[in-house]
């Protein structure tokens, strides 16, 4: 038998430990398991620091080596790198306002998938009983009409041409899905419309009769194409193109099928605003919409907020949002 000196040490040693540790919780079986975010998505959104020079006068440019023109050297706010600026793809035309992100530093944006539903929910697609149903105007029966006509005479009078969506119902799923991810990412709002919001230019101030030297107005012919196209992009029956990225472009689009010449595909739509309220505003992909006879009246498309598949046709950059 042990001495009673050694129990009572024995003793003291485990309610030492029963004090000390950390007393250990089952889980319960009603809770879910704890999702743990991966390592890269943290690193990605956490913050940085740059860690000044006391002197820039030995900056080159990352892409060409030389340190001449500093005056259009851009300095990454992350690892303080130089670019020139007509080095970069696609070019910066201006100094960005606010923070710069070179190419690699930028990184890639995650990009969220969508499933069947979800896509039929970001773009309202409506409903139709029938999916079968071909979709013709009546310029393709004119057409036919006219084949008989010289070529000449038909090349004079040439209208836009409706586009012809993919055949297969998962590949259009497929292809609107690449331009939903691509919204996403850029935290962009679907619109096929343009949008008036308070604080910027009301409805009213879009009128063609401030146009300088007036509008062009389009044919009937070309309004019935251009109504068939968002008939049919609200029925899901969308351009055969996709949304792809590119690490120095951004955000592009490859046709996904030929394509006629003269095919209406989108309109370039998002926020309406006076031209002079945009001034100073670092978005790159704004258009003009009327340049009018007193320039306090012009506006400007800005889909950096809402807009459509136009916003990566265009062909401006949409690598990073400043």
């Amino acid at each position: 038998m042990a001495p009673a000196t050694t129990l009572a040490a024995a003793r003291r040693l485990v309610g030492s430990r029963r004090r000390t540790e950390a007393p250990r919780r089952r889980p319960s079986p009603s809770s879910p398991p704890r999702k743990l975010r991966p390592m890269s998505e943290i690193m990605a959104r956490a913050k940085y620091a740059v860690v000044e020079r006391t002197d820039y006068s030995n900056i080159i440019c990352e892409q060409c080596g030389s340190g001449e023109r500093s005056d259009e050297l851009l300095l990454c706010d992350k690892c303080d790198k130089g670019f020139h600026m007509k080095c970069l793809r696609p070019i910066v035309a201006r100094v960005p306002i606010g923070s710069w992100l070179c190419p690699k530093c930028s990184g890639h944006r995650r990009v969220r998938s969508f499933s069947q539903k979800k896509i039929i929910d970001f773009f309202r697609i409506q409903k139709t009983g029938d999916g079968k149903n071909k979709c013709t105007s009546n310029q393709d029966t004119r057409k036919r009409r006219k084949r008989s006509r010289s070529l000449v005479l038909l090349k004079k009078r040439r209208r836009l041409l409706p586009f012809i969506p993919s055949e297969d119902p998962n590949q259009r799923l497929k292809q609107m899905g690449t331009l939903a991810s691509a919204l996403t990412a850029m935290q962009m709002e679907f619109s096929d419309d343009l949008t008036y919001f308070p604080g910027m230019a009301p409805r009213s101030a879009n009128q063609a009769k401030f146009e300088n030297g007036g509008m062009q107005v389009l044919a009937k012919e070309d309004m019935e194409t251009w109504e068939l196209c968002r008939a049919m992009f609200r029925r899901g029956e969308c351009p055969p193109l996709i949304v792809v990225f590119d690490s120095c472009e951004g955000y592009t689009v490859e046709a996904d099928a030929q394509i006629k010449d003269m095919t209406f595909i989108a309109e370039y739509t998002g926020d309406v605003d006076y031209i002079k309220n945009r001034e100073n505003d670092d978005c790159d992909s704004m258009m003009t919409l009327l340049l009018a006879t007193d320039t306090s009246k012009s506006l400007v498309i800005c889909p950096d907020r809402r807009g459509n598949i136009a916003r990566f046709i265009n062909g401006i950059n949409n690598h990073t949002v400043h």
